[in-house]
Formats: C-alpha cells, sequence, structure tokens
C-alpha cells in the first residue's frame, strides 16, 4: 500500500498559516446510533464552520468535502472554498441533519474503501483545475472518517480495500469512532488509541484511530483542530537555555542548551472576527500589531524564531497585570527533517525542562529575537516573554511588560481592617455565591455560534436553489437539487431491491464545479 505523504517542501512559516490541507470528511452512516449521533455531529459542524468561515488574515482551511455511507456511497459536498461559503457548509449540514437511516441493512465492506477513492479522485480533479490559478499547488489531503462502528474493524476495511490505491497524495487518514458514552468535557480530543502488539499490524500503515466522545462539544473540539497549523517542514521555535551573557567557561559543555519547539495558539484572538474593534488589523499585515510571539515567528524568514532565557524566576515573582496578550503553546517540535534521535533527545530534554521548572516553582524570563531593524535604526527593539511550565509536556509563552511600555499606577494600600458593617455586608454577599473549583471554558457559552451564523445570512433575494436540500417529491416527480461531484463517481455495487435507487453522487458523469462564493475575492488562499 502506497503510504508515503507528499507536502510541499522549503515554505516560510508565514506560508505555512496560510495554506492547510483540504479536508475530506466521510460519515459512516450506520442504525441504530445515527439517531443520536446526527443531531450533535450537526451541530458541531454548524459550530465550527459559523468560526473558520468568520476568521480573518490567512485562511485556516482551505477547502472541505463531505461524503455520507449508508447503502451506497455520496457525494453531499464537493471540494469548496471554506471562507466566504458558510451558506453553502449550511445548506449540507441542513441537508445531513433531515438524512433517515435506510432500513437496517448494514454496509458492504467495500463501501468506505471507495467513496475515499471517490474523494482522492474528486481532489485529484479538482487540483489539476485548479493549478493555474493557485498561489501554491494542492499537493496533499486529509481524511476523516467518522464511524459509530468498532474502529478497528473499519480500519482493517479500509486497509483491505485500498491496499492496491497509490495514496500518495494522501497526507493523513484517521478513523474516529464515536462512542455512546459520553465522558467528563476536556479541552482536547480523546487520545488515539494505542494499539497492543496483536494490533500493530493494523495500525502501522498511517491510519490513525482515535476515539470520539457522543456530544456536541467533544465534536466542536475536535473540528476545531482542523483550524492548528499542521505543517511540519520545521520547527517554529528555538528555546536557548544558557543565557549568553554567562562567560563560555561557564557554559553547559561550551554549547547552549537548544530546545526545538512547535507553537501552537491557545485560543483564538477576538479581532480575528468581524466586527470586532481591531478587526481591521490583520493578523498577517505587518503594520498591525506584530508584538505577539505568534505574529514574530509567523513573520520571520525561513530560520525558526529564537528565544534567548536570561533569568529564572520564582511563580510568585511577577505580577499578573504585566502580562498581556493571548498566550501560547511551546511543545517539542515533531520537524520531519530532525532524524528521530534528534527528535527523541530533544523531547527528553524538553521533558525534563518542564519537571524541573515545576519541581522548583520557577518561570522563565526570556527575550525574544528582534525583528529586522530598518535602515536608520541601528538598535532593533525585541520583546520579552515570561514562559510557565505545566503538568502537560506544554510550556505557556505569554509576552510580559517593559520599562519603556510601563505606564505609572499609584494605588493605595488595603488597611488591615476594614469596617464592621461594610466586612459584614460583603461576607454575606459572597457566601451567597456559587463556589467552584475551577472555570472550564467549554462549559460557558457566549452566544457567538448564533451571532456568527446570523451575520452570514444572505439577502434573500440571492437565488442559492442550484443545490440546496434533499430531493422533494412532487407528485409523482422527484426534484433533485443535490450538488454533484466534480468526477465520474466509482461504481457501487447494487442492494438487492435497490437496485434502480441511485445517489446524486453516482448520477451524472458531466458534471461540473461549483463556483465558490470566494473564488473570485480570495482566489489564492487554497
Amino acid at each position: 500500500m502506497h503510504r508515503r505523504r507528499t507536502t510541499s517542501r522549503g515554505t516560510s512559516p508565514a506560508t505555512k498559516i496560510s495554506h492547510q490541507p483540504p479536508r475530506l470528511l466521510i460519515v459512516h452512516i450506520a442504525v441504530p446510533s445515527w439517531d443520536d449521533i446526527c443531531p450533535n455531529l450537526c451541530e458541531a459542524l454548524q459550530n465550527f464552520f459559523s468560526i473558520a468561515c468568520s476568521l480573518m488574515g490567512p485562511s485556516r482551511m482551505s477547502l472541505f468535502s463531505l461524503y455520507t455511507v449508508q447503502n451506497q456511497h455520496e457525494c453531499v459536498l464537493p471540494f469548496v472554498q471554506v471562507r466566504g461559503n458558510f451558506v453553502r457548509l449550511q445548506a449540507c449540514i441542513s441537508e445531513l441533519r433531515t438524512l433517515q437511516v435506510e432500513g437496517c441493512y448494514r454496509p458492504s465492506h467495500t463501501l468506505l474503501p471507495l467513496a475515499v477513492e471517490d474523494g482522492l479522485q474528486q481532489f485529484k480533479q479538482y487540483s489539476s483545475h485548479m493549478a493555474t490559478s493557485a498561489a501554491q499547488p494542492l499537493t496533499s489531503l486529509e481524511i476523516t472518517v467518522l464511524t459509530s462502528q468498532p474502529g478497528k474493524e473499519v480500519v482493517k476495511e479500509l486497509e483491505e480495500g485500498l491496499k492496491d490505491i497509490n495514496l500518495l497524495s494522501v497526507r493523513r487518514l484517521q478513523v474516529v469512532e464515536v462512542t455512546k458514552g459520553i465522558q467528563e468535557h476536556t479541552d482536547s480530543p480523546s487520545p488515539i488509541e494505542e494499539p497492543s502488539n496483536d494490533e500493530s499490524s493494523i495500525l502501522e500503515a498511517d491510519i490513525v484511530l482515535e476515539t470520539l466522545d457522543n456530544d456536541v462539544v467533544s465534536m466542536e473540539v475536535f473540528f476545531k483542530a482542523w483550524l492548528h497549523n499542521t505543517e511540519t517542514d520545521q520547527e517554529n521555535i528555538h528555546l536557548f537555555l544558557t543565557p549568553q551573557s554567562l562567560p563560555p567557561s561557564s557554559r553547559a559543555k561550551d554549547n547552549p542548551i537548544c530546545l526545538k519547539c512547535d507553537l501552537q495558539e491557545r485560543f483564538l484572538s477576538p479581532s480575528l472576527l468581524p466586527g470586532t474593534a481591531d478587526s481591521m488589523s490583520r493578523i498577517d499585515d505587518p503594520k498591525g500589531d506584530i508584538s505577539t510571539i505568534y505574529q514574530m515567528a509567523s513573520l520571520s524568514s525561513d530560520s525558526p524564531y529564537k528565544l534567548q532565557v536570561i533569568k529564572a524566576l520564582k511563580s510568585s515573582g511577577i505580577c499578573e497585570s504585566l502580562t498581556y496578550g493571548l498566550p501560547f503553546i511551546l511543545r517539542p517540535t515533531s520537524c520531519w527533517q530532525l532524524d528521530w534521535d534528534e527528535l527523541e533527545t530533544n523531547q527528553q530534554h524538553f521533558h525534563a525542562l518542564c519537571h524541573c521548572l515545576m519541581k522548583r516553582d520557577w518561570l522563565l524570563l526570556a527575550r525574544g529575537e528582534p525583528l529586522i531593524p530598518r535602515h536608520n535604526q541601528s538598535l532593533p527593539a525585541c520583546s520579552f516573554y515570561v514562559i510557565t511550565p505545566s503538568h502537560s509536556l506544554t510550556l505557556l509563552v505569554k509576552l510580559v511588560a517593559t520599562r519603556e511600555l510601563m505606564l505609572p499606577g499609584f494605588f493605595p494600600l488595603l488597611s488591615e481592617d476594614p469596617p464592621e458593617d461594610s466586612l459584614k455586608i460583603i461576607e454575606s454577599t459572597l457566601d451567597s455565591l456559587e463556589l467552584g473549583l475551577t472555570y472550564n471554558p467549554l462549559q460557558v457559552g457566549s452566544h457567538l455560534y448564533s451571532h456568527l451564523s446570523s451575520a452570514h445570512a444572505k439577502p434573500q433575494g440571492r437565488p442559492y436553489t442550484s443545490w440546496a436540500g434533499r430531493g422533494l417529491r412532487k407528485g409523482d416527480q422527484l426534484q433533485t437539487n443535490r450538488a454533484r461531484a466534480p468526477v465520474v463517481p466509482l461504481p457501487v455495487t447494487p442492494v438487492p431491491g435497490r437496485a434502480l435507487k441511485k445517489s446524486a453522487a453516482s448520477k451524472a458523469a458531466s458534471g461540473t464545479f461549483l463556483p465558490s462564493d470566494s473564488e473570485d475575492e480570495y482566489p489564492s488562499q487554497t
């Protein structure tokens, strides 16, 4: 089975952020679980795309396509650009929501591989069609199979059905098993299953198996992982631990310890959403706010951004009001260009650093590499960061104030004994509040999804009847307004008694591309 993925090499960090791989989602529908999964899946997709279609700055998600596999495989949505296409995506989700499970027939073992092959064929034709207008060619595709069936069986199905298929253009093939139980919400998807010795032959061929709880929040978190920068061409950050101010004789083996790290956003900046006060400042605009580590790393050259540790601090030795901006996560790099020994050593050193900082209750103060100075500047300005350890294999990085940016603050100190009457009133009021041990943002809603969804609404006068909605029967005539796949669909094994009923994805071999709402506006962001 041809498994090795192909990705573009030598792109700069800024380009990596702009060009995420296209994604194909295959929904494996089976009874009786579909009735339980469908509402949660559709709501999670609706919420996710309300965010993904609204984000300004570089495109975080280029193309998306949706297939369903039931008694036959069907292309519900051909590849479309995500940005500017919320109405079309919403119509696709509405169609998925109304999809009914047809009988108790269990899908054939050949249908999932056929859906993957059909999606690959569609992707290759779309890539060929867009090659002349795209700034960067589409070279790889990520495929996710969402199923309620036992994940190991689905993996075997795919392995057997795709063993003779060339998957060089598949960057990642993932099987996600939706489980019936709902566990306590976390802020990351369920961990990937680790294969036992007798299962290693199943999972060793680059098919990733993961489990996912059947609830809206867990599915949202899973889809939002698609917004992360997943390129592994180069590490993002070099963290130097040995202070440069020390004499060479005092440095460890005369070689400063350098940890190679990948950078990850902790949450999305509100400034990237329309309607915010600073939404006009795009994340890729050098004239905007470039003071965060993420933006500096994005705007730097092909070499990773450098952080030089200056000193250590006690965790209680910094005032919270001196940190500002969005926090970011540092992780050990997964850059493919490093050999396995270097990757393992780097991760071990990173692990040891997190452990030592937690044990000593320390923070690190680091200076960032300055941006390229202007011609009239001899000493370019630089930023400073505070690095905080966590119980996970990550470090939290946040900007810290410098003297030049500080404003005076003269505040009276608290007296030891406030007035007795006021003390009783406030204590009584505080006692009436519900006391929580932690704050979980996944359990707090701000109605942002509904606000963004309504903001995407198009004027009623604009027709969107070219494909919205499933076929509606009017008398004996079937009205089919389904979008057709832009490639010749693969043959489907007919089901007994249903040979005359065909899906819209298997009707016309002469289907054409549906124009994206945003293809003219963003012709190069695929």
